[in-house]
């Protein structure tokens, strides 16, 4: 089977592209910039796969690169994952946000759909979500299955909230072969350091060291989270086995309070210092309460959750270390 990664070099990227290789597939992968680091792949894994470096948001006129590289490795599948997956970083600057994760898919299928019509390709594309698109539930309605409204609080969930429609709408109007997620929140060795669990891991470090408190945001908002390895294993799943024009939650399926996830991990880490709110981590458009069903996805695909989440942090204190 062959692959196209668009966002190979991210966090999830390398992970699912590590796990492509395992299981004997050919992968191609889109990047912008310079390639990742001998890491979460090693260096034979890297020069293994098709690297390019394409850059697809409105305005970057890759679409031809996009076509030439779909031409010349044409793909069964394409996971599409490049994209803002910040928060913060999509509210800071929206047009940005919205021109790489609706312009990036809709330049990708601008690519597919004329070599498809041709009839050269007719690739599975999975086409990455967030589960910040449901936005704020009453706890009563938890956990939410792919049914709940969609009412996101973040302009971030908004542009996964356009993506969607644009992918559903193609596979209505074109036929395209698109499945989409909604994925909950990830976590795993080699994420950025901005990210939830791996800044408590650096912020307890450092404290075990200085005996300083731990600083954090909202210790009252509670998330759903998956080792990044199961949630690649679903995505995998979705492409053999989903069915397309339909949604899937990537999810535990088990909330944690953010306090209570703190507490775990300066327990693991072996820290004794209090915990200290700082307002400054503090987001106004936190959703409070944010857990997945994955029922849909297991009743589907057979998939289920390998890593727990104590496994998450222990991963994390040890590439810490």
């Amino acid at each position: 089977m062959r692959a196209l990664v668009t966002g190979a070099g991210g966090f999830v990227g390398q992970y699912l592209c590590r796990a492509l290789l395992r299981d004997g597939w050919s992968v191609a992968g889109t990047t912008v910039g310079m390639l990742p680091a001998v890491g979460t792949m090693s260096q034979t894994e890297l020069a293994a796969i098709h690297w390019r470096n394409i850059d697809l948001r409105v305005g970057a006129e890759e679409r031809r690169s996009i076509r030439s590289l779909l031409e010349a490795q044409p793909p069964d599948v394409i996971f599409h994952l490049a994209g803002v997956s910040y928060q913060p970083a999509a509210g800071a600057d929206l047009a940005f946000a919205l021109g790489t994760n609706v312009g990036g898919l809709v330049n990708l299928l601008e690519g597919v759909r004329p070599l498809r019509l041709e009839g050269r390709i007719d690739p599975v594309v999975l086409a990455i979500g967030s589960g910040e698109q449901y936005g704020r539930h009453e706890a009563s309605e938890l956990p939410l299955d792919e049914g709940a409204e969609q009412r996101p609080m973040t302009f971030y969930g908004a542009t996964k909230q356009a993506q969607e429609a644009f992918a559903l709408a193609a596979h209505r109007s074109d036929g395209l072969k698109i499945i989409c997620t909604r994925s909950f929140n990830h976590s795993g060795r080699g994420q950025a350091p901005h990210f939830l669990l791996p800044s408590l891991v650096a912020r307890a470090k450092a404290a075990r060291t200085s005996g300083e408190p731990v600083r954090i945001g909202n210790t009252d908002v509670t998330r759903d989270f998956l080792h990044v390895e199961d949630v690649v294993s679903a995505y995998i799943a979705l492409v053999s086995r989903g069915r397309p024009g339909e949604v899937y939650n990537v999810c535990s399926g088990i909330g944690v309070r953010v306090g209570d996830l703190a507490a775990e991990v300066m327990a693991a880490a072996g820290v004794r210092s209090p915990l200290e709110v700082d307002s400054a981590l503090q987001r106004d458009v936190d959703v409070p309460m944010l857990v997945g069903d994955n029922a849909k996805l297991r009743a589907a695909t057979g998939w289920t959750p390998l890593q727990s989440r104590s496994a998450i942090i222990q991963d994390l204190l040890d590439a810490a270390s």
